[in-house]
């Protein structure tokens, strides 16, 4: 048992399996006192909850000499994140660190994808972020500390088959980097990790068949599986990979760090730049007409094929 956290209590988002049980976890073995949050539904989010998952990793921690209590409800309602909250005041008397995970997949090309697979991956995703965020952010306020580190995707960057998935672990970022900014006066840290990591939202036979598909067509997005890594791959995905990370993310260690984004896994850690304009053109005026930007486009990067996704030419 490590003591970076001693004293400290914390609030983990789909902490039953996969890389959101590494941080409870670690957390605990910092001395921190976890809510241990899992729905315990399947892989989609469907079925109906299940305490199991939640309350193996409450009697691993507790086993080790941890302290932690088990929540079992759906980060997509906003009652279950006040809810989330009052129990960790209530069991521990504080809340410190608050790391939102949880997450379900409905892959499906965008031309043939429903409005339900689009809005529950959305509402538990970037909706489940905010919901436990709202009322952990009113606590961090008032004592003026805090941490939050979210979880986006690689996926945000672009990647096939996810249109409902990407958009919303984008929405992520951005949701970060305003937390950053509207908490950061009162001593409160939000970051964002993307994550690469084998769980069961990523072993997926679909999942697979889509990466090879957009790897072929030259589309995959910062895929681990375009790189040979030999032996040492499996070993390099492996979930607990990614929590050393996050947990020093919610130390003293980190606390000049705030609104930036992660790559995350294995032995790497690597920062996203804050994106910029990468290259601009102007108008003669005050604004531009149809005729001066086929112009100007067919003289500048506007009408260049150095996109990364360019588009085939209609038939």
């Amino acid at each position: 048992m490590g003591d970076r956290l001693d004293g400290r209590v914390a609030i983990v988002t789909g902490a039953g399996r996969g890389i959101g049980r590494g941080h409870a976890l670690l957390l605990a073995s910092e001395g921190a006192r976890v809510v241990v949050n899992d729905y315990g539904g399947s892989q989609g989010g469907e079925l109906d909850g299940e305490a199991g998952p939640a309350d193996e990793v409450v009697t691993a921690i507790k086993d080790a000499g941890g302290d932690a209590v088990a929540n079992y409800d759906s980060v997509a309602d906003m009652a279950a994140g006040e809810r989330m909250v009052q129990q960790a005041l209530d069991a521990f008397g504080r809340l410190d660190i608050l790391i939102n995970n949880a997450g379900i997949l409905r892959d499906r090309m965008v031309f043939n994808m429903t409005e339900e697979e689009w809005d529950v991956v959305v509402d538990v995703h970037l909706k489940g972020h905010f919901t436990v965020t709202k009322y952990a952010s009113q606590v961090f306020r008032q004592q003026r500390s805090g941490r939050i580190v979210n979880t986006s995707s690689e996926s945000g960057l672009g990647n096939m088959g996810q249109a409902n998935y990407a958009a919303a672990k984008e929405g992520i970022v951005g949701l970060t980097r305003t937390l950053a900014r509207d908490l950061g006066r009162y001593g409160v840290t939000a970051n964002a990790i993307r994550p690469r990591a084998g769980t069961r939202l990523t072993l997926t036979e679909e999942l697979a068949e889509a990466q090879r598909r957009a790897r072929e067509a030259g589309l995959a997005a910062g895929d681990a599986g375009d790189i040979d890594f030999g032996a040492d791959r499996e070993a390099m995905m492996a979930p607990e990979n990614v929590s050393p990370f996050v947990v020093w993310l919610c130390t003293d260690a980190a606390a000049n760090i705030n609104g930036r984004d992660f790559l995350v896994w294995g032995n790497e850690v690597g920062m996203y730049n804050l994106p910029t304009v990468e290259a601009a053109v102007y108008a003669s005026g005050t604004s531009f007409s149809l005729d001066e930007l086929d112009r100007v486009a067919a003289q500048s990067y506007l009408g260049s094929q150095k996109n990364p996704w360019p588009a085939q030419a209609p038939r």
